[in-house]
């Protein structure tokens, strides 16, 4: 079967033959409906080097997958072929404290199981077929669409985690503020629209993500270029300034344009993994201004996501590519030109 492997850092991913997987004991093959393409695959392919992270290419990229139970191993009870199911993306080791918990994103043996998921270390699901190491990392899609639910595993429940972990802060009268309005931000817009009552501010230099996010529910949209962004954001020069602040970019000018716009008491969360650097000392952000990383999220909390997909409350903007044009989908990423997230659906799916 064709897949999209990243063969080495610093390299475009390429599109090769592959043999198909099969499923060992307690094991799950997915035929895979749809496949997210995620900004952060960029960086794997173009910033990553050797040693920066506990795992490696070779491998096939797609961390956000979606599809129908092909296969079933020995032991496999709760699954049965054709069962449409999404992929709970970080794999931890299954039992420590934290992933009986349901957070194997903050898995307390990361460095010893040697690979982040499936896309990240282990095959993905940018191929026909993926395998999933264990049954547990399935979850039902009860309905949903795999070309809807795919960027839902991730695009989706990272933003939610970002949310949810700082909704106490959120009450009548606040103010969120999202600084990247594309495949994570424009999912943010609608988390905080359905969860919360906070006005909601999106950033974007780009005027059809801030139109995109006006209609997703934004109160108002600011462009950082503009020389009022600061105040503007804020909502005016007297305004005490934003409750939370999501940075989904993460270069050292958001981070900056962040720390400037939270207000005393507020969180300042860092999604994003451009690069940047916020510097801190006690007169640089706010009074008693939270500062946190976020990565990926629980999943209890996927289960949430896709039950408020279900009931049509939110749901993700998708441009959908065939296989063999997925490095066109990651071409559009790059150059700025795709709102919301681009989707793989390979061949006959």
């Amino acid at each position: 079967m064709r897949a999209l492997r990243l063969l080495e850092w610093k390299s475009d991913a390429v599109l090769v033959e592959v043999d198909e997987p099969t499923a060992g004991p307690g094991q799950v093959v997915v035929r895979i409906g749809a496949a997210g393409a995620c900004h952060s695959d960029l960086h794997l392919m173009h910033d990553f080097i050797d040693g920066a992270v506990p795992w490696g290419p070779p491998f096939t990229l797609g961390h956000e997958n979606a599809g129908w139970v092909d296969e079933v191993g020995a032991g496999v009870t709760r699954w049965s072929v054709g069962d449409p199911v999404a992929v709970y993306g970080p794999w931890g080791c299954g039992v420590c404290r934290r992933c009986r918990q349901g957070m194997e994103n903050y898995c307390e043996r990361a460095v010893e199981v040697g690979a982040a998921g499936g896309g990240l270390g282990l095959d993905g699901g940018m191929a026909e077929r993926m395998l999933v190491p264990d049954a547990r990392l399935l979850v039902p899609l009860d309905g949903l669409d795999p070309v809807e639910a795919a960027p839902l595993t991730d695009a989706g429940l990272t933003s939610y985690h970002a949310v949810a972990r700082s909704l106490d802060r959120l009450v009548p009268g606040s103010t969120a503020v999202v600084i990247g309005i594309g495949g994570l931000g424009h999912m943010a817009v609608q988390f905080l629209r359905e969860l919360s009552p906070a006005a909601i501010v999106a950033v974007d230099p780009r005027p059809s993500a801030r139109e995109l996010a006006l209609e997703l529910g934004a109160t108002r949209a600011v462009d950082p270029a503009d020389p009022e962004a600061i105040d503007a954001i804020r909502g005016g020069a007297r305004a005490p300034g934003a409750d939370l602040v999501l940075d989904l970019v993460g270069t050292t000018d958001t981070l900056a344009l962040a720390a400037a716009v939270t207000r005393p008491l507020g969180h300042l969360t860092i999604v994003g993994i451009g690069g940047g650097q916020l510097p801190i000392g006690f007169f640089t952000i706010g009074y008693e201004v939270s500062v946190a990383t976020t990565y990926w999220g629980f999943q209890t909390e996927l289960m949430e996501v896709l039950a408020l997909a279900r009931d049509g409350k939110v749901r993700s903007h998708v441009t959908t590519f065939g296989l063999g044009d997925a490095p066109a989908a990651y071409e559009a990423m790059r150059a700025g030109t795709l709102d919301g997230r681009a989707v793989i659906v390979p061949d006959g799916a």
